[in-house]
């Protein structure tokens, strides 16, 4: 199975890089194993450096109260004008620290924050509960979309429709105001729809809820720490009621509310463009296997934010291929990998804006070609 790709280009020790990113990647099983890729990369890269880590952590937490300090010190005192203005500029700011500090609970719960499994859970437990996320539960959730990305059936989250199951609605949506309404309602209600009731998710035998300790997303195992999570969550809410009672709900609004706002759109935009584009391949289980599956997932150029983002945007596919690997250490792991995979990697340097626009026309739903000999091998298709 998987025969009948695209061949790649041969590795002869210089970078190979497609030209064009729209380019299809091939969806053969590639010339390559993991432990090649492995064995390319610096053994350091894969060492949790504790104090480097918690590094990261001071300093985000340092920008992300400087420009609170800021607001809530200096922006009554602007005329008018320069008030209105000041405020979105912090949202905007802080929304992108913020998504940093996500980044790094996402990071440990990978294990990929130090050599202590109790630590990077404590200290990813904290920062997603600040920001109003089950640790646990999106943990173990995110973990199963590692073991299976790329795969139709098993795959977690942004999972793509073949045509016949659409919904009848969606041709209706196939246009530029249907458009803007999908975009706006899922970057700002996609996270939060998706922990509630699976949006987006792949489909299970009864309700599933990023909640629910007792759903169908996690076994016996799991189930305490669900429980944990969700009072997580809950204390965090609780905080923030008595801050809304102290300081008022417009206060909490403006100062805390539109930031996290910020961050569930990023988060859900960034995971969007990571996983859907017209050059990367979906598999069904005649064609999957893991190595292809964690190559279907392509780099990205935020510009200044993949730094904010701490590169978990410009450097996914070493992500997906060596995820308990620190951040720090992922870009230098991707230049390292680069030259083996060749054609297998995908990188986009189109701006993440225009992206999500195109990628949002011409990625609608998934259907395999009938030119190809692969036809467990789907790609995204537009035309209704």
């Amino acid at each position: 199975m998987g025969a009948g790709g695209r061949m790649p280009a041969p590795v002869t020790g210089g970078e190979v890089q497609k030209k064009n990113p729209l380019e299809r990647v091939p969806y053969s099983k590639p010339p390559f194993t993991v432990g090649d890729l492995k064995k390319a990369i610096p053994p350091h890269c894969f060492q949790r450096s504790l104090i480097h880590s918690f590094s990261y952590v001071i300093y985000d937490l340092f920008i992300v109260y400087l420009l609170y300090h800021i607001a809530t010190s200096y922006f009554h005192l602007l005329p008018s004008p320069y008030s209105y203005l000041a405020w979105p500029l912090y949202w905007i700011a802080q929304g992108c620290v913020c998504t940093g500090v996500w980044v790094i609970a996402h990071e440990c719960g990978h294990h990929a924050f130090s050599d202590y499994q109790w630590l990077d859970d404590t200290v990813g437990l904290v920062l997603h509960s600040a920001l109003l996320v089950p640790y646990f539960s999106w943990k173990y959730s995110h973990r199963r979309h590692h073991s299976n990305t790329g795969s139709l059936e098993r795959d977690e989250v942004f999972v793509p429709k073949p045509k016949s199951k659409m919904g009848w609605y969606s041709k209706y949506l196939n246009n530029p105001p249907g458009r803007v309404l999908t975009l706006g309602v899922t970057l700002t209600l996609g996270w939060p729809l998706y922990l509630a009731f699976n949006v987006s998710g792949r489909p299970y035998d009864r309700f599933a809820c990023h909640y629910d300790p007792h759903g169908p997303i996690y076994n016996d195992r799991e189930r305490l720490q669900i429980y944990i999570s969700d009072a997580g969550v809950i204390a965090a809410s609780y905080v923030l009621y008595r801050v809304a009672l102290a300081k008022g709900l417009a206060w909490l609004v403006c100062v805390y509310g539109v930031p996290l706002l910020v961050v569930n759109g990023f988060l859900v935009l960034i995971t969007f463009l990571q996983h859907t584009h017209p050059a990367l391949p979906h598999y069904d289980s005649t064609e999957w296997d893991w190595l292809r599956g964690a190559l279907a997932t392509v780099d990205r150029d935020y510009g200044i934010l993949n730094k904010v983002f701490h590169n978990i945007t410009d450097t996914h596919v070493a992500h997906h291929l060596f995820s308990t690997m620190p951040h720090y250490h992922a870009m230098e792991a991707t230049k390292a990998i680069k030259p083996i995979l060749g054609e297998y990697y995908e990188f986009d340097g189109t701006p993440f804006y225009k992206a999500m626009w195109r990628e949002a026309k011409e990625c609608l739903y998934v259907e395999p070609d009938e030119s190809t000999s692969g036809k467990g091998v789907f790609w995204y298709k537009n035309k209704y």
